[in-house]
């Protein structure tokens, strides 16, 4: 089959090439590389055209994430899209490979990979990827959740359902709960990791979950988060962290990140929310509520692409 890489940037120079490095260095390279652009200030769109990826240009005033994925997966000519953030880069040389066998499998699958974090990622994100991306695959998996920074579609499928451009974030959840409710599938691919990067300040992360929990308020009405809900939350996750921390030596060095991630996490997902008197769905308990106590175990086989330390 023809794989097309189809992936969204804006100003993101400094971990794009990792990423370009990453995808050369596969088993099983793509037939074409699409970036879609939405209105780069930095050398993005140049490094991007230099790799000989195909560069899709959008004004930054018409972008949703919804938007820009449609605009790339329609100019994909690939029969699977692999859908990447610009700011991931793949653990493992098959990685490519993993993510296409997985959508082969099943013809109106959703797929997305595991996500591990890096020296620059903050404890609780880290905590966060180990509860969201497990380490075992699960074939159909009965819900919803996914994510684009990692993810693998049939064009087929992106055809007959496309993602929602009105959303500000969870289009792929949405898509998903979609694919299902028409008896498709939503597969996890553990064996298919990246790395992502967030490298972000107190206000953007909660701006983040703030938009994501707007989101999910429209895609899921009646569900929602109340104040003393947001306040239970920050403290259970707080906890949980914080115990974690302890038990690997980090907890002096890593306590005031905690406090600080989990009140910008929750403080934004309660602005998102907004609402009095609202239930859980099994997904939403996913998605916040503090689960496991393991971490992303690192990958050592000899596929594990090694980078130069210089890029990390």
């Amino acid at each position: 089959m023809k794989v097309s890489l189809v992936v969204r940037a804006r100003n993101e120079a400094v971990y794009l090439p990792r990423l370009i490095e990453g995808i050369h260095a596969q088993d099983y390279e793509p037939d074409e590389c699409l970036l879609v652009d939405s209105g780069s200030t930095d050398e993005t769109r140049e490094i991007a055209a230099s790799a000989g990826w195909k560069v899709i240009q959008m004004p930054a005033e018409d972008f949703t994430f919804g938007r820009s994925l449609n605009l790339g997966c329609k100019a994909a000519s690939g029969d699977v899209l692999v859908i990447l953030s610009a700011h991931v880069y793949p653990v493992r040389a098959d990685y490519l490979r993993k993510m296409v066998e997985a959508v082969a499998e099943h013809a109106d699958t959703v797929a997305y990979g595991r996500q591990i974090g890096d020296q620059r990622t903050k404890f609780s994100e880290r905590v966060i990827m180990s509860q969201w991306f497990p380490s075992e695959r699960i074939a159909d998996q009965g819900h919803a959740f996914t994510n684009n920074a990692n993810a693998a579609i049939s064009k087929e499928l992106w055809a007959r359902f496309k993602y929602d451009e009105d959303l500000s974030g969870l289009e792929d959840i949405e898509l998903s709960a979609r694919v299902l409710a028409e008896g498709g599938r939503v597969t996890y691919v553990n064996e298919a990791p990246v790395v992502h990067v967030h490298e972000e300040s107190f206000s953007s992360i909660r701006e983040r979950y703030r938009r994501e929990a707007s989101a999910y308020k429209q895609i899921f009405a009646g569900e929602g988060m109340t104040l003393w809900h947001a306040v239970s939350l920050f403290l259970k996750n707080s906890f949980r962290d914080s115990r974690l921390a302890q038990e690997q030596s980090m907890f002096s060095t890593e306590f005031c990140s905690i406090i600080s991630f989990r009140l910008a996490q929750f403080w934004g997902a309660w602005n998102g929310f907004r609402v009095r008197g609202a239930q859980e769905s099994d997904l939403q308990i996913r998605m916040y509520h503090p689960q496991g106590r393991s971490f992303p175990v690192e990958e050592s086989a000899p596929l594990t692409i090694v980078y130069p330390a210089e890029n990390a």
